[in-house]
């Protein structure tokens, strides 16, 4: 059904009566961006502002850009995308020799609209030369608890879950969590070197009482099982830090040197809400061209396209630090923080509705 002009003009975010109702949460946003900037500046890091134009814009199977095209003064066109991420000009910048850096990015991801997703939203990315990732943990910590003392807010909640930002986040594997709410042995599938046997964990998910389609591959399954009977479980009562990934779900990561069938990945949950992925980064470009063209392959598979690969990023990675970084869902957290339930109604002036 088309809606008509009077009807589009009474659902914009920019009416008197919506935007008082909105304005407590955006304060509250503002407020909160603000002690974060304060965090990391009493932390010796240097705010940064990336391009948005990339000629990549990121290579996962699984991310959607927007693209575009730059024209030269003779007409002639070259393709640029909008980022999904402002991760590969930061580390550009580690190359360039900064050490710690963070930025507020306006980031854009298609085919993604909803409560928690927004086609343009604002990434907080930060990152540390010569630290190791677990220290982006203890970050996700005090970021929660700033956030909760800047707002006045003892408790985030969210569909009907609950936390207390103030304590300290449960620490999970993806072994672990496989095994306690599914039941399934996860690394028994994955091989020192990082190969992963689908058969195998068809099985397993089969013997969880779970559907498996015959063209399911291992990443299909694994994310199946995380969906439906892992993540509804993460982020209840405290934050949950899950870490260590299988390597083939971790493009960016670098392995584990504990054991080389994980990498060192962690994902931060809050009331059942994904707020933060984060990184011990890769740093070996030849084994990043393979992890992007594996990447490449899946989403021609699946969606049949392709993004380019930057291959300026690659040349930096290859005299990039050790490093580790995180990206955290800024107005996710704003969310939770401000005790609001949509992600709208923390952003100033949210994208339109595309209305057919």
């Amino acid at each position: 059904m088309s809606l008509s002009r009077q009807d589009i003009a009474q659902t914009s975010w920019w009416q008197p009566n919506a935007h008082a109702d909105r304005r407590p949460f955006l304060i509250g946003r503002n407020r909160v961006q603000a002690a974060l900037r304060g965090y990391f500046g009493a932390r010796d890091f240097i705010e940064v502002d990336t391009a948005t134009l990339q000629i990549s814009p990121g290579n996962e199977t699984h991310l959607h850009a927007f693209a575009t095209e730059a024209l030269t003064i003779d007409g002639r066109a070259a393709p640029l995308y909008l980022h999904t991420s402002p991760e590969f000009a930061a580390k550009k910048l580690l190359a360039a020799g900064e050490s710690r850096i963070f930025t507020f990015a306006h980031v854009y991801r298609n085919r993604e609209r909803g409560p928690l997703h927004h086609p343009e939203f604002t990434m907080l990315e930060w990152y540390r030369v010569g630290e190791d990732y677990e220290q982006l943990m203890a970050d996700c910590a005090d970021m929660l608890k700033l956030a909760a003392e800047t707002t006045g807010t003892s408790r985030f909640s969210f569909r009907g879950m609950q936390i207390d930002p103030f304590a300290e986040p449960e620490r999970l594997t993806l072994a672990e969590a496989f095994d306690r709410f599914a039941g399934i042995d996860l690394l028994s599938s994955v091989s020192a070197s990082g190969e992963t046997d689908r058969d195998h964990l068809a099985a397993a998910v089969r013997d969880a009482d779970m559907r498996v389609s015959d063209d399911d591959t291992w990443a299909d399954l694994f994310s199946k099982v995380l969906v439906e009977k892992i993540e509804p479980h993460l982020g209840r009562d405290r934050a949950t830090v899950l870490c260590e990934y299988p390597v083939c779900e971790a493009a960016l990561a670098r392995p584990s040197a504990r054991d080389t069938r994980v990498a060192e990945r962690f994902e931060l949950y809050a009331c059942g809400v994904e707020l933060a992925n984060a990184f011990g980064e890769l740093t070996d470009a030849g084994e990043q061209r393979r992890r992007f063209e594996h990447e490449m392959a899946e989403k021609a598979r699946i969606y049949g396209e392709t993004y380019p690969i930057d291959e300026d990023f690659l040349s930096a990675l290859s005299i990039m630090p050790e490093a580790s970084g995180a990206a955290l869902g800024f107005d996710r957290l704003a969310m939770l923080a401000t005790g609001a339930t949509r992600i709208d109604q923390v952003m100033w002036a949210p994208v339109a509705e595309v209305i057919s």
